[in-house]
């Protein structure tokens, strides 16, 4: 193993070089004007992958975004198998005048790679086609049998993922699982995570009169769709963030109290969090630590209102139309189609019969909650102590991958997250950023995780 983390640890250039070209491309797979871009980027990263010595590449064709699967199996029956995930596909990257340089043409800037897509999740991904890479071109085997999957949707949903998971069990069958798509506890201090929240999401469709009308010859006898909106969004929450919404809390699953002792020595630097985040003071739920509130407490946030005139200066007029855009995140044992039915019936219940309203709903995801006592977990706690020379400690993450509860739910394979980003990376935001020292470090992670994984018990 000592030639092959030599290895990585000279090619650190090349495999920079590399990553740069991979974030050129705006694979942006929400948006449908960029699926030339999104078909490109898994194409790139097929050619990587074969380029780095693995067999069986495909680019699989789905109905919208395609899959790129990978595979090397050579170490033996008796040796264990691991399915490593992570998906090419990014997060659209306005606002662009917040960028300091364009998204898709990246720059290093004091050690960080800035670009759309940097830590979410082609550097975090690719850290691993590197790693299997090191290890073939030294070693010429692998410790361990590895599969990839690689999706073009995971910030859309997953959905054709779950489709071709629920029809090809036998191809993606395996021991376990790897995902690095989520972040460290900071520089230097890695972090396991063992719990994810699932999400789901409905868009709210305020229409009052057939076109817009003068205010003041129409304004008092017409009720304005955006007011409307307004004390709608009002009664979804309280002004200590508790959700209004009848029924949502009836299934989450109460805090331990071993797990509130875990969490309340979790060591979240609260001034250095603020900082980060440059909110004047951190708000939520009373009752719950902000660390609770961050990772193990179900959320609605708006992400999204518009409607009326938005243009320079004012425009006097009631517009016919208002929407908005609404977020929930959840928690164990919380079911995303059942939120999304009590948020619509709820939504109805207090909208007038001066307006029409209408509810539009996305696939969502249920939470994931992982054993932090398996084998694979071990491991990865020993290869990220021997890289980092530091403790792991394990932490519950507030985002969402949609996958892991399919993994461990519908594949039986017990997860491993292993991120390498850090809480100031930006991700879903301007000026995205990847730490370079934790991209090189990454990779030998994973050549230790592969090597640990191979004698785990």
């Amino acid at each position: 193993m000592l030639e092959t983390l030599q290895f990585a640890q000279q090619n650190h250039q090349n495999y920079v070089t590399e990553l740069i070209e991979f974030l050129r491309i705006p694979s942006i797979s929400t948006q449908t004007d960029r699926n030339d871009d999104t078909a490109k980027a898994a194409a790139w990263l097929a050619e990587a992958m074969r380029n780095a010595g693995l067999e069986n590449v495909q680019v699989i064709k789905t109905e919208r975004h395609p899959l790129v699967y990978a595979d090397w199996l050579h170490a033996g029956q008796d040796t264990p198998t691991v399915l490593i995930y992570g998906h090419y596909d990014v997060q659209p990257p306005e606002p662009l005048e917040l960028w300091e340089s364009p998204p898709f043409d990246p720059v290093i800037r004091d050690n960080y790679i800035y670009a759309r897509g940097a830590a979410d999740d082609k550097g975090q991904v690719y850290i691993h086609v590197k790693a299997v890479e090191a290890y073939l071109k030294t070693a010429g085997r692998l410790p361990v049998n590895v599969k990839f999957i690689v999706e073009g949707e995971e910030e859309i949903g997953s959905r054709n993922l779950y489709h071709f998971i629920a029809e090809n069990g036998a191809l993606l069958s395996a021991d376990s699982a790897l995902v690095s798509d989520s972040a460290i506890l900071g520089k230097g201090k890695p972090a396991l995570v063992y719990g994810l929240r699932g999400i789901c999401h409905i868009q709210i469709d305020i229409t009052g009169p057939g076109r817009d009308l003068h205010s003041g010859s129409y304004g008092g006898g017409i009720n304005n769709p955006l007011n409307v909106l307004a004390h709608i969004i009002a009664k979804l929450k309280d002004e200590d963030g508790h959700i209004l919404i009848p029924g949502f809390y009836d299934r989450v699953r109460p805090l331990s109290d071993e797990e509130r002792e875990l969490l309340a020595n979790f060591p979240l630097d609260k001034g250095a969090w603020l900082k980060e985040t440059g909110a004047p003071t951190a708000w939520g739920e009373p009752e719950y630590s902000l660390v609770e509130r961050l990772g193990a407490r179900p959320t609605l946030d708006i992400t999204g209102m518009y409607g009326g005139y938005l243009g320079e200066g004012t425009k006097t007029v009631l517009p016919s139309y208002a929407h908005a855009k609404v977020s929930m995140r959840l928690v164990p044992d919380q079911d995303p189609h059942e939120i999304v039915e009590l948020a619509e019936k709820y939504i109805r219940s207090i909208a007038p019969p001066s307006v029409t309203v209408k509810i539009e709903t996305a696939d969502g995801s249920q939470a994931s909650l992982i054993d932090r006592d398996t084998a694979p977990i071990r491991a990865a706690s020993a290869a990220y102590e021997a890289t980092f020379n530091h403790p792991v400690v394990f932490m519950r993450e507030g985002g969402s991958i949609p996958i892991v509860e399919r993994f461990e739910s519908g594949l039986k394979l017990p997860t491993v997250l292993m991120g390498f980003g850090l809480p100031g990376d930006r991700i879903h935001s301007p000026n995205e950023r990847f730490y370079l020292p934790n991209f090189y470090a990454g990779i030998e992670t994973s050549i230790r995780y592969l090597d640990l994984l191979s004698r785990a018990k």
